[in-house]
C-alpha cells in the first residue's frame, strides 16, 4: 500500500456492518486468509477514500474485506478471511436501582 494513504480502524465500519449484522462485527476475531493472524476486526486497517470500505489485515495488508452499498443492494467480499468468529449473546443492560 502507498504510505500517503490514510486508514481508520476496523471500528469505523461499525455503522455499515450493522446495516447487514444483528450483532457487532468490529469485537469479532477473524483470520487473515493469506498470513493467517488471527485479530478482532477493529485492528483491521479501513480505508473510506473509494466506493465503499475496504479492510485490511493489520499484519501483511491483504485485502480482508469489501463493502460496497448502492442503494437497492449491498455487495459484500469477505473472502481475505478463512473465518470470522463472534458471540450472538447480546449485552445486558445495567439495571438501575429502584428509587
Amino acid at each position: 500500500m502507498n504510505a500517503n494513504i490514510s486508514y481508520l480502524d476496523g471500528n469505523a465500519a461499525g455503522g455499515e456492518l450493522s446495516r447487514i449484522f444483528t450483532v457487532d462485527l468490529t469485537a469479532a476475531e477473524g483470520q487473515c486468509a493469506n498470513c493467517g493472524a488471527k485479530r478482532r476486526f477493529a485492528d483491521a486497517h479501513l480505508y473510506v477514500d473509494c466506493p465503499g470500505l475496504v479492510a485490511r489485515c493489520a499484519m501483511c495488508d491483504h485485502v480482508l474485506l469489501r463493502l460496497v452499498s448502492t442503494g437497492e443492494r449491498t455487495f459484500l467480499d469477505l473472502r481475505g478471511m478463512t473465518c470470522l468468529n463472534f458471540s450472538t449473546k447480546q449485552p445486558t443492560l445495567p439495571v438501575r436501582p429502584s428509587q
